[in-house]
């Protein structure tokens, strides 16, 4: 069997990245055949069997000359008529089976999401596929609205904690960074609106009134780089921020854990690979209430200042550090799983 995978490939890392690259080395770890075409403005040299297409024509021929039987497109944020597009591309290529993963959290309660309905391009698009993964139960509920049979619509939740997670070495900046503060409260993922930044930064002012040693690491990168640096640079504490940039993911695995708390301030989310992330190595984890948060996390209303500095302080104040057993594999072999069960049914013969 012969897969592709098409979707965001690092870098820059994000969890959509992250999950994309624990499917393609658990594949590869099982002996299955397993290319990668990226489909981000992020852009490398071709290498190790993934593709960097530079236009949209580019990736179409990559789609039909390419060697595959099942084609697995992830994707993030909205359903643009441009990702619609290379939906019904994927689908147009003859004999392959095609498996799409929606990430977006916030989608479903969107303005745009609530229109959901089978008699809809949205609707029409998303039936063409012979698979469709929700990370959580709302995408699942939202592929039901828009027409999917429910025999389609399978519920595997992201994983993206990579076995060599803890091998890597932090980087000067960031291993000084933990050396002249403590505590350290870390943020992992884009620098984008939705994530709430500057109220992290606001709010460390207040943290810092308690513990005179924090420091906010922020690793990540994105839209917002600039405006971020500014913000920092205008607060009186800028001294004890570190915008990292965009670092591999092992790099952030071992940076949360040596963080103190976790921090996931969002106007909307979905199943946040990095909150899994830390509560599985033990850091605490104070995040907005999105309704889907993991059992452990300490919730807080999506823009609350107070509450956020409170839920820090108590969270430092506790100092425990609840370690949960290491994720398995599971996740991973339910999609090899998944795409197994396609290419089987479509090499059957009749009457087997």
């Amino acid at each position: 069997m012969r897969v592709l995978e098409l979707g965001p490939y690092p870098p820059p890392w994000g969890g959509v990245q992250a999950n994309l690259v624990a499917i393609r080395e658990h594949l590869r770890s099982q002996g299955v055949s397993c290319v990668v075409i990226n489909i981000t403005r992020h852009r490398q040299a071709d290498a190790d069997g993934v593709y960097y297409p530079r236009t949209a024509w580019g990736l179409l021929r990559l789609l039909f000359r390419l060697e595959y039987d099942v084609a697995h497109l992830h994707l993030g944020g909205d359903l643009t008529p441009r990702l619609l597009a290379l939906c019904l591309a994927c689908n147009a290529v003859p004999g392959k089976k095609t498996v799409l993963t929606f990430h977006s959290g916030g989608y479903p309660s969107s303005a745009v999401g609530q229109t959901a309905h089978p008699a809809t391009l949205r609707g029409f698009v998303l039936r063409r596929f012979d698979a469709l993964i929700a990370v959580n139960a709302e995408i699942g509920a939202l592929f039901r609205r828009f027409g999917a049979q429910a025999a389609r619509v399978h519920l595997i939740l992201p994983h993206a904690i990579l076995d060599s997670g803890g091998a890597e070495d932090l980087p000067a900046s960031i291993d000084g960074f933990f050396e002249a503060h403590k505590p350290v409260l870390i943020t992992v993922g884009l620098l984008e609106p939705e994530y709430d930044l500057p109220l992290q930064i606001d709010v460390l002012g207040k943290v810092r009134e308690r513990f005179p040693d924090a420091g906010l690491l922020i690793a990540g990168s994105g839209s917002l780089e600039d405006d971020l640096k500014r913000r920092i640079m205008g607060a009186p504490w800028r001294d004890h921020i570190l915008l990292a940039g965009d670092v591999a993911h092992p790099v952030a695995l071992r940076a949360i854990a040596r963080s103190d708390v976790l921090l996931r301030t969002t106007h909307y989310d979905g199943d946040s690979v990095a909150v899994r992330e830390a509560l599985h190595v033990g850091t605490p984890v104070v995040a907005s209430d999105n309704g889907m948060r993991p059992e452990g996390v300490r919730l807080v209303p999506a823009r609350d200042a107070a509450a956020l500095e409170s839920s820090i302080g108590e969270a430092l104040a506790e100092g425990v550090r609840r370690t949960l057993p290491q994720a398995g594999r599971e996740n991973l072999q339910a999609v090899l799983d998944l795409y197994r069960r396609l290419v089987w049914r479509t090499r059957r013969k009749p009457g087997d």
